[in-house]
């Protein structure tokens, strides 16, 4: 983000036409994710590669698949970030300590041998994750009042610092992994937290009082029963798995299974509290056909850490110019789409404003362009052997960043107009409650992917998402007029 003179709209401090608070944001969530995709975009690697290449030597799916569950325990922690905001914290709190959690399990996987590490590691970090995404996204939408037409474009440009940490990991833990170890990879992410924690507490003072207040506060009666419920969960986890219940193969079923389960929950709740206004309560159900779509898109665009990793080190050639590339960059080159384009979505969504197509039109047309582009991955089944020119998966991977900012960004920003009030940080949980539905069906998918058959994985995938997509559009009419105003 270039700098800029700071201008003055009545008694607001603005960057770029936005509260300044977004440039503190930006930072932080640029930072976690350079930690998050650094160190995702390897793990599968590190899981399946052989012990004499510096990995666990796990067979190759059930690697994909723990890559996949893991991406959705990250989601699926976001509604204890969630509920640590709205009854314990306040969103801003969370956030920084959830990036402290952060840093620590990348710490864990930095240092910590074998499985253990990885176990210790993924734990820590699935729980600083989700405690600082689900806030860093519902403390930006603080910053703007319902009806502010800036906030489709603060949260595209939100969206540019996640991608730009998305890009710049990868790029670096893959450099370390091939030239000195994965436990190096690992331990740059660590930094990478390190240094978002620090610009976030050098700049805390941006945000004003924004996501200071818990909205519903804890009672003292209720912490008893709370921490009781929580060793509950844990010891069922723990006889799960004890009794071969839980499994790292059927890891990504499960979980995929625990987050619809408790989404189900989540608008049930929602749907029937008496915190929950007559007006609010239409509006969650508007939100209902956008949350089935984006888990819909995102059990696509994830393969790119399950699927598209083991694609790229078997099937993709990285020659460039004559210098053969790491095939752990995968995960770097969607990014690049995503930083040069999204500055002209923001500037294109703040001038349309009302005139722009409506949300569930947005959404309509990210998922059906998802579906057309990993429909082309379909044109290189029959052949053999890294034959894929990386141009042709380059362009590719531009048509998957389109369809990203036609919907995830937006995404975020109507998760916090169609919030109810007492359930606003929470409502951001359930958000990426659907993204998590699709990172962990990611893994569950990858189980079914072969080389020999990737006309048939490729184009039914891709024909299925189209179809959703196309559903969106027609009923968008209906959804619209649920959502009470929010355009």
């Amino acid at each position: 983000m270039t700098a800029t003179p700071l201008a003055q709209e009545g008694s607001e401090r603005t960057l770029f036409g936005h509260p300044i608070g977004l440039a503190n944001l930006f930072g932080v969530e640029l930072w976690e994710r350079f930690s998050f995709y650094g160190m995702l975009t390897i793990l599968g690697y590190y899981l399946y590669y052989s012990t004499t290449e510096g990995g666990l030597d796990m067979p190759k799916a059930t690697a994909t698949g723990i890559v996949g569950a893991y991406g959705g325990l990250v989601y699926l922690s976001t509604v204890l970030g969630g509920w640590l905001a709205d009854r314990v914290l306040g969103m801003e709190r969370t956030v920084f300590y959830g990036g402290v959690v952060v840093m620590a399990g990348h710490i864990a996987l930095a240092v910590i041998p074998d499985l253990a590490g990885v176990a210790v590691g993924l734990v820590l970090v699935a729980l600083g994750s989700g405690a600082l995404k689900a806030n860093a996204s519902s403390l930006l939408g603080t910053l703007y009042s319902k009806g502010d037409a800036r906030a489709d474009g603060g949260f595209t440009l939100f969206y540019l610092g996640i991608n730009l940490g998305a890009f710049a990991g990868p790029l670096i833990t893959g450099l370390l992994q091939s030239h000195v170890g994965f436990h190096y990879g690992f331990g740059a992410a660590a930094i990478g937290m390190a240094l978002g924690l620090a610009q976030y507490v050098i700049f805390r003072r941006n945000l004003g009082t924004h996501g200071r207040e818990v909205p519903n506060p804890l009672p003292r009666t209720a912490i008893a029963r709370t921490l009781a419920a929580v060793a509950a969960f844990v010891a069922v986890v723990v006889i799960a798995w004890a009794t071969g219940l839980l499994t790292l193969d059927n890891l990504p079923d499960v979980t995929t299974g625990a987050i619809a389960v408790a989404s189900i929950a989540y608008f049930v709740i929602m749907l029937t509290s008496a915190k929950v206004e007559g007006i609010e309560k239409v509006r969650v159900r508007a939100y209902i056909p956008l949350f089935v779509a984006n888990a819909v898109f995102w059990s696509l665009f994830q393969q790119i850490f399950t699927v598209l990793a083991v694609y790229s080190d078997e099937r993709i050639n990285w020659d460039v110019f004559g210098w053969t590339a790491p095939s752990n960059w995968i995960g770097s080159m969607e990014p690049v789409w995503i930083i040069a384009l999204s500055p002209l979505f923001a500037i294109m969504w703040t001038r349309l404003g009302n005139r722009a197509p409506s949300t569930p039109r947005k959404f309509a047309l990210g998922v059906i362009g998802m579906g057309a582009a990993f429909m082309l991955f379909a044109l290189f089944s029959g052949t053999e052997g890294k034959n894929v020119p990386i141009l042709f998966v380059f362009v590719v991977l531009g048509a998957f960043a389109v369809s990203e900012l036609m919907l995830s960004p937006i995404g975020l920003s109507v998760t916090t107009k169609l919030a109810p009030n007492a359930f606003r940080a929470q409502m951001m949980a359930l958000y990426f409650f659907s993204v998590g539905i699709g990172t962990s069906m990611s893994g569950v998918l990858s189980k079914y992917y072969d080389p020999s058959h990737e006309l048939a994985y490729f184009g039914l995938t891709g024909l299925i998402a189209i179809a959703v997509g196309i559903l969106v559009w027609f009923i968008s009419p209906r959804i619209s007029r649920l959502m009470e105003g929010v355009h």
